[in-house]
């Protein structure tokens, strides 16, 4: 019964990967589009602020993609990773990608604290995880 559940879970995380992949994808034509269609819209070649930060926040978005298809690849079909690492290290890319699209005008200065938190918590946390493996890794050696 344990084996039938170990396959079943191969099979979902198999499809959750090549699912992911076709998401990548197309977010990344998608992306390219829009960089083609805003420089080629006059005036040629300039993109104003709003188009910049806009295809910044797509980038961070495929970027976080990406960082999500790894830790699915590695946390599930590798199971040699450490899972705590690679979620911390994908929480820091969605949060610094919600840093990079923010618009000052949205947030209170209570939210931006709230957000400085989160990101000092998750980079200590990532800080004290790696250094604990790497002192592992140095006494199993």
């Amino acid at each position: 019964m344990i084996s039938l559940i170990k396959k079943f879970e191969k099979v979902l995380i198999f499809a959750l990967v090549v699912m992911m992949a076709i998401v990548l994808l197309l977010a990344a034509i998608e992306l390219g589009w829009i960089i083609v269609k805003d420089i080629v819209t006059p005036p040629l070649f300039l993109l104003e602020i709003d188009e910049l930060i806009e295809i910044f926040g797509l980038f961070m978005l495929v970027l976080i993609g990406i960082e999500l298809l790894e830790t699915i690849i590695k946390t599930y079909l590798d199971r040699s990773t450490e899972h705590v690492t690679i979620v911390i290290a994908v929480a820091l890319i969605a949060i610094s990608r919600k840093v990079i699209v923010l618009s000052k005008q949205e947030f209170t200065g209570d939210i931006l604290l709230g957000i400085a938190a989160v990101i000092i918590a998750l980079a200590g946390g990532y800080h004290i995880i790696r250094r604990r493996s790497e002192k592992l890794g140095e006494h199993s050696e």
